[in-house]
């Protein structure tokens, strides 16, 4: 992929809450937005990973373009994204 990258995290389900956009990748959502959890988010360009720790770190979830109003909904009720990098590589 080598367009544009656009996301926006909301900190509440079904995209309530304070709202950020992304452009790039964002290595701590607490220290740069100071938001403690997202819990849907809106990918309108771009392919991301979400991961579960700061510095891209534990556990991950691709993110594809499109919306995702709930990621307890998804099977991810325990887990909690603290950093998002974008996907520029592939090995394919």
């Amino acid at each position: 992929y080598r367009g544009s990258y656009r996301m926006r995290m909301y900190e509440r389900e079904n995209f309530g809450g304070q709202m950020y956009e992304l452009m790039d990748d964002c290595d701590n959502i607490m220290d740069r937005y100071r938001m403690s959890n997202c819990m849907s988010c809106n990918v309108m360009d771009g392919h991301w990973l979400m991961y579960e720790h700061p510095h891209y770190r534990g556990r991950m979830m691709y993110m594809g373009p499109g919306e995702y109003r709930s990621f307890m909904n998804m099977g991810r009720s325990s887990m909690r994204f603290m950093s998002m990098r974008r996907i520029t590589d592939s090995f394919y």
